[in-house]
């Protein structure tokens, strides 16, 4: 097995986004972009994304969160690079 390509990006997205269907549209945004990971529920209100594939894949995921399309209302998205670590399969709503 070669080196694992692409880069993770990890997003915190701030606003009114739980409970109004913001999983399922990133889950959706981020399959039809070909993209592994998953999104869940903090504690705190947000929502956190993480997303495996191409950096030009994950920028169009990050501009879709910011995009002001989304379910409910965002307030804030702080991303996060780091190299991909190839350890997930599919996109999940955890």
């Amino acid at each position: 097995m070669g080196p694992v390509s692409g880069t993770r990006l990890t997003a915190f997205v701030r606003g009114h986004v739980q409970g109004v269907g913001f999983r399922w549209w990133t889950r959706s945004q981020a399959l039809r972009l070909g993209l592994l990971g998953w999104a869940r529920n903090t504690d705190d209100g947000r929502v956190e994304v993480v997303a495996e594939g191409p950096r030009e894949r994950c920028d169009a995921l990050l501009d879709a969160l910011r995009s002001g399309q989304t379910p409910g209302t965002v307030v804030s998205v702080v991303e996060r690079w780091d190299p991909a670590k190839g350890n997930l399969s599919g996109f999940l709503e955890r």
